[in-house]
């Protein structure tokens, strides 16, 4: 499955959770329901994976930890927060150099509509 087919399926999951629950919730609530929904769908989703920064060949364990990583080819960064900031976008894009990925989707739950609220970030490599 490739990247593109991928984020399809995952912003099908994220828009199904987000009908039922709607916003107002903690982002780690959305992080579980969205990670449970994905495993049962058959995908392989790892949680708060960390990620280390890398400094002139030093590698630094910071505190940095990737929301969720599926089929270890997308990057999901959950937000539930009133307006996303540039820096979300940046922390985003930096998770994907840093791991080498492609693609990324940045997703804030605390929107009426989801749709609004989900951005895919390529990384150009």
């Amino acid at each position: 499955m490739t990247e593109n087919e991928l984020s399809y399926r995952i912003i099908g999951s994220a828009l199904e959770l987000h009908r039922k629950i709607g916003p107002g919730l903690l982002e780690s609530a959305y992080e579980n329901a969205l990670a449970f929904d994905l495993r049962k769908a058959g995908f392989d989703v790892q949680q708060q994976v960390p990620m280390p920064f890398l400094y002139k060949e030093v590698k630094m364990d910071v505190g940095y930890r990737i929301d969720l990583w599926v089929n270890n080819k997308v990057i999901i960064e959950i937000k539930s927060v009133e307006n996303l900031a540039p820096v979300h976008f940046s922390q985003l894009l930096t998770y994907l150099k840093l791991s080498g990925l492609k693609l990324g989707l940045l997703m804030n739950f605390n929107t009426k509509s989801l749709k609004e609220g989900i951005h895919r970030i390529v990384n150009d490599l």
